[in-house]
């Protein structure tokens, strides 16, 4: 396994494509205006009452913890879980479809609080657009979908950008950072 533990978030990023996170990691200290479209821009911006720990009040709402799971090598923060009724929420502006990486990063935020200690029964995505509530099997309820998982996590860790050949030219086109990617198929 690498000893670089992997991003929750870049989970989803990586199914989208591998070499969008090696541009996100250059922007980090960017001003996000001068390279976010306005879904990630308005992604961003429901997220904040989550993410300054303003959601809720109520004591038994964890918001925006970090969690890590030592077993998958993964780090990141969840969204919200309600520990007197043991679910986990994952909060989307807008969900049109449940994407296996959303699923992946919901399984991540699993394995990082069992690991702390929490019980988690429910695993669940929100969307705030429309306020619909999508549940998730538990990973050991879905083992096609944990595999999947586990498949992922260890492409991720053997992946090598040089290499890289995307595949996907409607990934391209719906990439932010197509214009500096010499991965892009646009471009042929």
């Amino acid at each position: 396994m690498s000893e670089t533990p992997i991003t929750i978030s870049n989970l989803n990023d990586y199914i989208f494509c591998p070499a969008s996170i090696y541009f996100h990691s250059l922007d980090y200290y960017t001003d996000t205006l001068t390279y976010q479209d306005s879904y990630q821009i308005n992604g961003t911006a429901a997220h904040n009452a989550v993410d300054s720990s303003t959601y809720s009040d109520n004591k038994n709402i964890l918001q925006s913890i970090s969690v890590y799971s030592e077993r998958y090598n993964l780090f990141g923060k969840i969204d919200l879980f309600d520990t007197d009724n043991h679910i986990l929420t994952e909060r989307k502006k807008k969900v049109n479809k449940i994407y296996e990486g959303y699923i992946f990063q919901v399984y991540a935020q699993y394995f990082g609080l069992t690991e702390m200690g929490y019980r988690v029964h429910k695993i669940r995505i929100y969307s705030m657009d429309d306020n619909k509530m999508y549940p998730i099997a538990l990973p050991g309820e879905n083992p096609d979908m944990l595999k999947k998982f586990e498949v992922l996590i260890k492409n991720m860790n053997k992946f090598e950008l040089e290499t890289f050949t995307q595949e996907n030219i409607k990934k391209c086109s719906h990439c932010i950072y197509e214009s500096l990617c010499s991965f892009s198929r646009l471009k042929e």
